[in-house]
């Protein structure tokens, strides 16, 4: 079971490898298995409060073709303690970064919240946006 229960909103992304996304999101990026499925080719994986099921496709969810990079159109943040562990686990394995870490300032109620963010794609082209909370200004 994930650790602090199961979240309110957990994407569920098809994947064309399982083992190959396993390897990106567990072995590089640190994620933990909660449970998996292994007959079924699924996992429920968690950061940090954050959970994504990854399911190697099998065509019970698809509503049109499939074909990298996958996700087109939606990033995934997480937000993260520190981006800097996760940032040296990629260039360790030398994933490259869709975007550079930067500082992003957003301005939000009258105040500006502040994240420090990069952007990598997952092995089938999922954006990823990994946060940490700067604070306000």
């Amino acid at each position: 079971m994930p650790s602090g229960g199961f979240g309110r909103l957990v994407p569920e992304l098809d994947v064309f490898e399982l083992e190959r996304s396993k390897s990106f999101w567990c072995d590089i990026l640190g994620f933990q298995i909660a449970y998996q499925r292994p007959e079924n080719l699924f996992m429920y994986i968690e950061l940090q409060g954050a959970q994504v099921m990854l399911n190697q496709r099998n065509g019970n969810w698809e509503t049109g073709p499939l074909e990298r990079p996958l996700g087109r159109g939606i990033n995934f943040q997480i937000f993260v303690g520190s981006v800097a562990p996760l940032l040296d686990a990629l260039k360790q394995h030398k994933w490259a970064l869709f975007r550079e870490c930067h500082d992003a300032w957003y301005r939000i109620a009258g105040e500006e919240r502040g994240n420090r963010q990069f952007l990598v794609q997952d092995p089938d082209g999922y954006l990823l946006r990994f946060a940490e909370d700067l604070g306000t200004r």
